[in-house]
């Protein structure tokens, strides 16, 4: 099993301590070229549906809600896969689940590490 599952921005400076880094924004960030994120992966299908994050919209008051809405998001088919590869990935090495989002405690990735590391 990793060590660690950690989350932080697609736009931080990378480090050796990172691990994998796997993308888990539905969209490519803005301004972000493709060999500038490096990136392992990019796994979009483990992102919150287009409607959840367009509800949600970053507003911290929403958040609980959110989080309750994206943890069953999971359960469906189109999810499922996706985040069984990312709970594959997690076993094998440490993980950092990125995101464009400014508030990362109030991430999908914020969500997804704690959910991760709780299913273990």
């Amino acid at each position: 099993m990793a060590e660690q599952i950690t989350y932080g921005r697609v736009y931080e400076e990378t480090a050796p301590k990172d691990g994998k880094r796997v993308l888990v924004d539905r969209i490519w960030p803005r301004g972000m070229r493709k060999e500038d994120a490096h990136l392992d992966q990019w796994l979009h299908h483990v992102a919150p549906s287009s409607e959840l994050r367009r509800w949600y919209s970053h507003e911290p008051s929403r958040f609980t809600e959110f989080r309750r809405r994206y943890l069953a998001e999971p359960r469906d088919a189109g999810h499922r896969q996706a985040v069984e590869h990312l709970r594959d990935l997690a076993a094998h090495d440490k993980l950092m689940l990125s995101t464009a989002t400014k508030d990362m405690d109030h991430s999908q990735a914020a969500v997804l590490a704690e959910w991760l590391t709780k299913k273990r």
